[in-house]
């Protein structure tokens, strides 16, 4: 059996402004730059109190709290601070699986340290992030990388939970659907309407049936419910893609989905901002109202140098959609593809003249 440490730093780049400027310490701070098309990088948990939350456009987040401070994110900061953390990790195993700057699975099952258990482990670590970073970080143990990270969120902020293996029945019994990965809004309504709305309610339901309805996403549910994660801890796994999308409430035509394509583009940029590769290649997703996937991508010389340009060419990928007018989709999706080491990628030529 796996012994597995979920890492969660609290509020990471928030955090990290306000261990740098004693000034923002105890006031509600949103990293993001400000503008009509900006969204909240982070939020620190004073921000949280008023509903502010990653991802959400940065004037919604000023309109539920006009007291808050906005900060420009400083990513070379936050990267610096992600490496030392990186390092605490790499003393108690090399089994170290980074989701992001902020938080990454760690196998402990045989760990480098002569610690007598994974949950001695998880106190190490933690520990030693506050004392060499000035920073907390949340932890969670458990026997899979499904259970560890619902057990770091189990008491954030700095906090500790573990879930062994005789508890994880009666835990997951009450847990509503909504806490599964990829169980969003569309999901979640999805499952309620057959009348499942916790994972006792998913463990009684027909599997057949469930695999029916959601293919191989349904038996994955079906698992997890019952605890099941096989997913080993990869180290070292460099981003290849990431994206976002979502399911729209009732089927749209092609030229009614800008503005959500410009939200889509907004998480996606966010999220970049949390790896230290660089993505060259931005797609466009859709997904008819009969479920057929169409994509399309497009490659520029250089990446997008902000969420403004990600944007621009996400849009601009629509026009390469041919489709009758009476076409309707039900699902966008945007995504930066085709990741890069920094290093690896052709820099723009700063003494270049005008090109005629």
């Amino acid at each position: 059996m796996r012994k597995i440490v979920h890492i969660d730093m609290d509020a990471f780049y928030a955090s990290v402004e306000q261990r740098d400027d004693p000034a923002l310490r105890g006031r509600p701070v949103v990293v993001a730059w400000r503008g009509q098309r900006s969204v909240v990088c982070a939020a620190s948990y004073e921000a949280r109190k008023f509903g502010i939350r990653s991802a959400m456009p940065a004037v919604r987040a000023e309109r539920l709290c006009p007291d808050a401070v906005f900060v420009a994110p400083d990513f070379g900061r936050y990267r610096a601070a992600s490496r030392q953390v990186r390092e605490i990790f790499l003393r108690h195993t090399d089994l170290v699986e980074p989701l992001s700057l902020d938080e990454a699975y760690l196998d402990v099952t045989v760990p480098k340290t002569a610690l007598a258990s994974a949950t001695a482990v998880a106190k190490s670590i933690r520990q030693e992030i506050y004392d060499e970073t000035a920073l907390t970080a949340s932890a969670g143990v458990a026997s899979n990388k499904f259970l560890a990270k619902i057990a770091s969120d189990w008491r954030k902020p700095n906090g500790l939970f573990v879930i062994r293996p005789h508890e994880v029945e009666a835990f997951l019994a009450p847990l509503p659907v909504s806490r599964i990965p990829g169980v969003g809004k569309v999901m979640e309504a999805k499952l309620q309407a057959l009348g499942i709305r916790t994972c006792a309610d998913l463990r009684t339901f027909d599997q057949h049936q469930l695999q029916q309805r959601f293919g191989r996403y349904g038996q994955r549910l079906g698992e997890l419910a019952v605890g099941i994660d096989e997913r080993a801890v990869n180290p070292d796994q460099p981003v290849q893609s990431i994206s976002a999308e979502d399911t729209f409430e009732q089927d749209l035509p092609l030229d009614a989905i800008e503005a959500m394509i410009r939200a889509l583009a907004a998480k996606t940029w966010a999220a970049t901002r949390k790896t230290e590769r660089v993505g060259r290649t931005v797609v466009l997703k859709l997904k008819t109202a009969d479920f057929h996937i169409l994509t399309r991508s497009h490659t520029p010389p250089l990446p997008p140098q902000s969420e403004r340009e990600l944007a621009e060419i996400a849009v601009s990928l629509r026009g390469r959609v041919d489709v009758p007018a009476t076409a309707r989709f039900r699902l966008v999706g945007v995504g930066v593809h085709n990741f890069r080491d920094a290093d690896e990628l052709p820099q723009p030529d700063l003494f270049a003249g005008p090109q005629t």
